[in-house]
């Protein structure tokens, strides 16, 4: 079968790839000049930062994928466990490192929090619980499709229905379980995971701590984008054609079913179309004559960010790979994003630099910080009066907490925003994960990754069942290669 796929984010990749592996010719078509979506580099001055996702867990769905191109092509792709996941900061002097191993964890939670370490392990214990019993079901196959429903794993789901908290937020599951603000805070910030409010979001998601504590954090060699590259060269080793600059203007029906697409004004036919492109524009621009469930299309966005890629002159002795330095108005700050889509004057900040752990990232006796607040999704806000303000917000803030001076030791800088996101990624409004999570039902409203009345339609990526984040976007590949060999 010839298969076109729209973008070549993760998980148009990972789909190319599965295809190819079962003997499909597979054509991945990419409006800009370089692959990889979000999951690309910015270089400037001697500098290198990974360009959005920053974040690796479950390295393991990305080494099932490349798997599939031996022996035609080496797996050079290669990542280390980290021994710890995140450094957590607070205005009052309080600093956390999240170590790997939950029991040490665990222990310096106690010793810094006075939290008794077994609630913390009988978290992290129900989280694990939790994915096993979702996982099967909710993440790993279509819950668009009946004989998906009809088997062990809802039987199994069903038993653990209780547990899940689905009708209880995230907030309110973590408030009664630890009674302490700050470790509240710290669990409660696995909703950002998918764009998504602690406050609104269901207790399910607390599933997602698992990733991060029992699974563990991963670095790849070369950093993020080592993962677009390996993709890709996974995916031309089993024939794959990769056009850049080659965005598509339509998707071509004829009595219901898929004919082609229409790429730089030419029409090509292909027997079926994969879109990993957001499911938005693939609608409103890709199929304007088809009817789009306003239910779905019209969901609250995800959150997006307000990214800062900067040069620094110098060495910040209390940051690891990854450290997040928490506002004291947490609550605050998620409404603000959902609710007034505006960014407060005292934003938690994430601070990832890779050039700790790998080399050439940044010039000798400097580090390349990525600097990100989560954003509102693109709305028509005054976003260069909201960048430049809470530039200077979020540099007093990391002099304050970290006691590090930042002002005059920015060297170089380039500045992502949910603006720039849409037009670079075609992620509508700016959004990273599609639609939030701030409903219980949303795992069931998510777009499913075929249409009903279209015949040899697919979608995946992080707007489409079952959500955003490279984990579940490379779920969404199997899911769609899965649909189409039935």
């Amino acid at each position: 079968m010839n298969v076109a796929v729209i973008g070549s984010g993760v998980a148009g990749l990972a789909a190319s790839i599965r295809l190819a592996h079962r003997g499909h010719s597979v054509t991945v078509f990419e409006a800009n000049s370089y692959p990889g979506g979000k999951l690309t580099t910015v270089e400037k001055d001697g500098f290198k930062w990974d360009a959005g996702p920053s974040l690796f867990t479950m390295p393991d769905l990305v080494d099932e994928v490349l798997n599939l191109a031996e022996p035609l092509t080496e797996n050079t792709f290669v990542y280390r466990k980290m021994s710890e996941s995140c450094r957590y900061f607070w205005e009052d002097g309080t600093e956390v490192t999240a170590h790997e191993n939950r029991r040490t964890f665990a222990n310096e939670i106690e010793e810094k929090l006075g939290v008794k370490s077994f609630r913390v392990m009988n978290a992290l214990r129900d989280s694990e619980q939790t994915y096993n019993a979702v996982s099967p079901l909710f993440l790993e196959k279509s819950l668009h499709k009946i004989p998906n429903l009809l088997n062990g794993n809802l039987i199994k789901l069903m038993s653990s229905f209780p547990k899940l908290n689905l009708h209880k937020t995230m907030h309110s599951v973590n408030k009664t379980r630890f009674k302490n603000q700050k470790l509240i805070q710290l669990f409660d910030r696995f909703a950002t995971y998918n764009g998504s409010s602690p406050y609104k979001a269901s207790g399910i998601m607390n599933v997602i701590p698992h990733l991060e504590h029992n699974i563990g954090t991963f670095l790849p060699e070369g950093g993020m984008y080592a993962i677009t590259e390996s993709l890709v060269q996974a995916a031309k080793s089993l024939g794959v054609e990769i056009q850049l600059n080659s965005p598509v203007k339509k998707i071509e029906t004829s009595d219901k079913t898929v004919t082609g697409i229409v790429v730089n004004d030419t029409f090509k036919a292909f027997d079926a179309v994969v879109s990993n492109m957001d499911i938005v524009p693939t609608y409103r621009n890709l199929l304007p004559e088809q009817f789009a469930d306003d239910a779905v299309l019209n969901q609250e966005r995800s959150s997006s960010a307000l990214i800062f890629y900067w040069g620094v002159k110098g060495n910040s002795e209390k940051l690891g790979l990854h450290n997040i330095l928490f506002s004291d108005k947490y609550e605050e700050e998620f409404k603000a994003l959902f609710e007034t889509r505006a960014l407060i004057d005292d934003p938690t900040v994430y601070i990832n630099i890779t050039s700790k752990y790998l080399k050439g990232q940044a010039p000798e006796g400097h580090e390349n910080w990525f600097v990100m607040v989560n954003a509102p999704a693109n709305t028509g806000q005054d976003w260069d009066a909201m960048i430049e303000k809470t530039r200077q917000n979020v540099i007093q803030k990391v002099e304050r907490v970290l006691g590090f001076e930042l002002s005059g030791n920015i060297c170089c800088e380039e500045i992502l925003d949910p603006r720039s996101i849409e037009l670079k990624t075609g992620s509508y409004m700016g959004s990273l994960y599609g639609t939030s999570s701030n409903h219980w039902k949303s795992a069931f409203l998510r777009h499913p990754n075929f249409k009903q009345d279209i015949k040899k339609l697919y979608f995946c990526g992080g707007s489409v069942h079952p959500g955003g984040g490279i984990p579940l976007c490379l779920l969404s590949a199997k899911i769609v290669d899965e649909l189409i060999a039935v």
